[in-house]
């Protein structure tokens, strides 16, 4: 049924009438009478037997006119929703996107519905302005293109770039690794975190398995060009699949590569139940499929190392393909941080600045070429917040500047909201001048963080007749020539110089890194190691500035080693036993539905103390008519992660049908929040 009610998540037999006998086949969404209303569901399966002595009713009518849901897809959404608590209806929800009726209605006159997979007879056409990959760097990747096997134990792997552009360019191995697999006859689906990567990974693709070999699925598409690319997918007509993370469900013929970029990025993350994450996903489609005995590639690519990807590879799961040192060290540019003892002597201000001479100094040289042989380029420089000025703060008792109206964050819009004192809510957008604090009535504010916005302006009069870019999420600029200019970007928003950044300023490390989370180490250095990889090498005059003090990150960036960071940081939640050594679940909801859920979980092992954390209470709601939320934690082991998960999932599913603890929410592996 598509219906979100834990409860209802179950098959239900139905008649099929003779007049539907035809079209209702497995796979097409159809409307029957459940209780007193009309509800619609997915057909899976057809039988002459009947399991029940009640009388059947028959299905009302068939909506679809194409079986768009496969049954690897079914059976892959059944296992996603076991996996993370939920229901197989929220799951589809992001597996199949809306249906457009006409243009279904049209695609099944003009090419029927049976599925007759068209492989091209010359795949790659490789363009000459494309970089070449040269995969003999990678140790062990013969692998990754092998013929696969059902013996095959280890059918992942991982690679951490040491470079992200030039003949590194890691769209332009995402696409190389597309085309090597269709030759073999093969699907892959390429998943990116945002339309910034996407847009680069489509031009590379384009390039490299032409304009009529490829789908997009994304966002930004429309519902009718979104679901033509569906159903092409569907019938066979494309084999590459690029896109956000929807589409890790595309149906594709004969998988055989899914590949993954930055598998740890937010975005990866689907917001709404049963908040499953891609490369989760990926792993479990990459096993073997009603088409195939041998399962297919898994390739988790990122100029970092995540953590979970690092217990792949140490547990055997995951084969590490990333270069050897040697081949890193060539590549990676210089890293200096301005907290180092040596800097810090010759500049006492240093580490109360912002801008540290040291990183004035190397956006000067980086600029006009002293440091690169007389060749000036393009200086990064990464900011953590967006806007102008993001967050202000009573000069008197420090209490942030909250909106009287909602209570959300106020900040400065732009340089004239400043100068005239006009502060705005960042979440009701209301406007408020002669501003006092909440707390002790004070009318002087300070800014609490500087954005990019406000960085770019600073920047454009410290260097004057230097142009200055700015990219973040609201204006995301995807590429830059290599002529000189000041770039200011936020984590994520950088754009790709063709022959690397001359330097790179990373401010704000210990403002980002003073956050509290088990996740923070572990993206800083994924946001610093995205911006260094962007970089050319120090034999070239590359050089990264870092400013933070925090010695075991700043020291992992300056050997350009993600991966030893990863595999210590892991080490570190090993003696803790957090996760991804374990499995985590988080309970919200009211304090008396969070207590009657935990209270009738029955875990498959016992123990001496509650194995549950908390409940204890979140932080406020923003709504004063809100009943305060509450949270548990749940820790356990992987052996026991499928009952524990059915213990939650079945438990969901009683106080449904009660109808009581309706607003309880479980969420699988949520260790952002930690």
């Amino acid at each position: 049924m598509e219906s979100p009610v834990p409860h209802l998540d179950r098959l239900f037999d139905y008649l099929i009438p003779p007049e539907l006998d035809a079209p209702a086949q497995p796979g097409v969404k159809v409307k029957v009478r459940f209780g007193h209303q009309t509800m619609a569901g997915w057909l899976v399966e057809r039988t002459d037997t009947i399991s029940t002595r009640a009388t059947l009713t028959p299905i009302r009518t068939v909506v679809s006119a194409l079986p768009v849901l496969t049954e690897d897809i079914y059976r892959l959404a059944t296992t996603v929703a076991a996996d993370y608590a939920g229901t197989v209806a929220d799951v589809l929800r992001a597996a199949i996107p809306p249906r457009v009726a006409k243009l279904e209605r049209q695609w099944a006159q003009d090419h029927g519905t049976v599925r007759e997979p068209v492989w091209p007879e010359h795949p790659e056409q490789t363009d000459q302005e494309s970089p070449t990959v040269d995969w003999t760097v990678f140790p062990g990747w013969e692998g990754l293109f092998a013929e696969p096997s059902p013996e095959d134990t280890a059918t992942s792997f991982a690679l951490s770039l040491p470079s992200s552009f030039g003949a590194w360019d890691s769209m332009a191995l995402l696409a190389d690794a597309a085309a090597r697999t269709l030759a073999r006859q093969q699907s892959s689906i390429l998943v990116v975190p945002d339309l910034k990567d996407l847009d680069r990974l489509e031009r590379r693709v384009a390039d490299r398995v032409g304009q009529h070999h490829y789908a997009r699925l994304d966002s930004r598409q429309g519902p009718t060009q979104r679901y033509r690319s569906f159903l092409q997918i569907l019938a066979g007509h494309r084999h590459v699949v690029i896109g956000t993370r929807s589409a890790i469900w595309a149906p594709v013929h004969q998988l055989g590569l899914v590949a993954v970029y930055q598998d740890a990025d937010d975005q990866l993350t689907e917001p709404r139940a049963p908040y499953h994450q891609v490369a989760h996903v990926a792993r479990r489609r990459t096993g073997a499929t009603a088409e195939t005995t041998a399962p297919a590639r898994l390739l988790l690519v990122s100029p970092s190392r995540s953590t979970a990807t690092q217990y792949l590879v140490e547990t055997g799961q995951a084969r590490d393909i990333s270069p050897e040192r040697h081949t890193r060290h060539r590549l990676a540019p210089r890293v200096v941080s301005t907290a180092d003892s040596f800097h810090a002597r010759r500049d006492h201000m240093g580490p109360h600045a912002r801008l540290p001479g040291l990183a004035w100094q190397a956006a000067r040289e980086g600029l006009d070429g002293t440091r690169t042989q007389g060749v000036g380029g393009p200086v990064l420089v990464q900011v953590h917040r967006a806007g102008f000025i993001p967050g202000v703060f009573c000069t008197r008792c420090h209490a942030p500047a909250r909106c009287p109206n909602c209570t959300g964050p106020l900040s400065f819009t732009d340089r004239m909201a400043a100068a005239s004192g006009e502060l705005a809510c960042r979440w009701c957008g209301a406007r408020h001048r002669d501003y006092r604090c909440i707390n002790c009535g004070n009318s002087r504010l300070r800014a609490g963080a500087r954005g990019v916005d406000r960085t770019a302006d600073e920047l454009g009069r410290a260097f004057p007749q230097v142009p200055v870019i700015s990219s973040s999420a609201d204006h995301m600029v995807a590429s830059i020539t290599d002529e000189p200019a000041l770039v200011v970007a936020t984590p994520g928003s950088e754009p790709v110089a063709p022959g690397g950044y001359a330097t790179a300023l990373l401010l704000d490390g210990d403002a980002q890194l003073q956050r509290e989370g088990l996740m923070v180490p572990e993206t800083v250095m994924s946001h610093w190691m995205q911006a260094a990889t962007l970089v050319r090498s120090a034999s070239d005059g590359g050089l990264v500035v870092v400013t933070a003090t925090h010695q075991e990150i700043v020291g992992a960036l300056v050997r350009m080693n993600p991966v030893s960071f990863a595999s210590r940081t892991l080490a570190d939640r090993a003696e803790l036993g957090f996760p991804p050594i374990t499995q985590v679940a988080e309970v919200t909801g009211t304090s008396a539905e969070v207590h009657k859920f935990i209270a009738g979980v029955q875990l498959p092992y016992r123990a001496e103390q509650s194995p549950w954390i908390g409940p204890t209470p979140v932080e406020a709601t923003v709504e004063a008519t809100e009943e305060p939320r509450w949270r548990a934690l749940l820790f356990y082991p992987h052996r026991v992660a499928s009952t524990v998960q059915a213990a939650l999932r079945a438990q969901k599913a009683v106080l449904s049908a009660e109808r009581s603890a309706t607003s309880v929410k479980v969420r699988i592996g949520g260790v952002r929040e930690l």
